[in-house]
């Protein structure tokens, strides 16, 4: 709920008003639409505060721990918040240590940059917009020559997906909180989430015993296709966070 202030308020009534926002001599639509002006005015400004206070991120835990971390400005990224990746953090534990990661979907890039903190050997972003790119690159040197080595990819996820396999890369952390998908009751979901888990190309990414940590919204109901096999789901608000693992008798190829 909106607080609207005093002044901005005007009682019924040809001569009940509240403050001098108006002048007494002058009435009609000229009244209307200098109210109106001033009220979405100042709306604006109460939202642009609200939205910078939500943008506001840190690295939690690890040799980083407490440094804030730029985030792109607009719509198009959807930063995974402090407290899911602390619940992540905490579930995976000393897993993260000397794991190489790969990070798709990457956004800001707080998942890879927060397993570097927390003592990953390595970690590859993948971003298609180079403008987030840019803006993951300069974390990274922010936070310092401490952390491990990174590489940044400027492409599309499943392409990235494909390249990787060809080069016979493989990675011990896969993260990916993708854009969410739509509400799909009694449909199969067709979200970026569910298109990671039938990506043929992405077990052969993960090590034996590697981790798959998939984000998405509870309103896409996922359906885990072999080789896939879920573990643990952790839930904070709408969001969802799955932690899969190759399936046992399924091995990386």
């Amino acid at each position: 709920l909106l607080f609207i202030p005093d002044f901005l308020k005007i009682e019924h009534g040809p001569e009940k008003r509240t403050g001098n926002l108006l002048p007494l001599a002058k009435r009609g639509q000229t009244q209307k639409t200098t109210i109106l002006a001033g009220f979405a005015c100042w709306v604006a400004t109460r939202l642009a505060k609200r939205n910078t206070s939500a943008h506001r991120m840190r690295i939690i835990g690890g040799i980083a721990g407490g440094m804030s971390l730029k985030v792109p400005k607009g719509l198009g990224v959807r930063p995974t918040p402090d407290k899911v990746r602390l619940a992540i953090f905490n579930s995976l534990g000393p897993t993260v240590e000397d794991a190489r990661v790969l990070e798709v979907f990457a956004g800001t890039g707080a998942l890879g940059l927060e397993a570097l903190s927390r003592g990953a050997a390595s970690a590859l972003f993948v971003e298609l917009s180079s403008k987030h790119a840019r803006v993951m690159q300069q974390n990274f040197k922010t936070l310092g020559q401490a952390i491990g080595p990174a590489r940044f990819s400027v492409e599309d996820a499943f392409t990235a997906l494909g390249q990787l396999r060809e080069r016979g890369e493989q990675f011990d952390l896969i993260f990916a909180d993708p854009p969410y998908g739509e509400k799909n009751i009694n449909n199969r979901s067709e979200s970026f989430a569910q298109q990671m888990l039938d990506d043929s190309n992405l077990p052969a990414l993960l090590t034996s015993g590697g981790r798959l940590v998939l984000g998405h919204t509870k309103r896409d109901t996922l359906d885990y296709v072999e080789p896939w096999e879920l573990k643990k789901t952790l839930k904070h608000g709408d969001t969802l966070i799955d932690m899969l693992r190759l399936a046992k008798g399924m091995t990386p190829s």
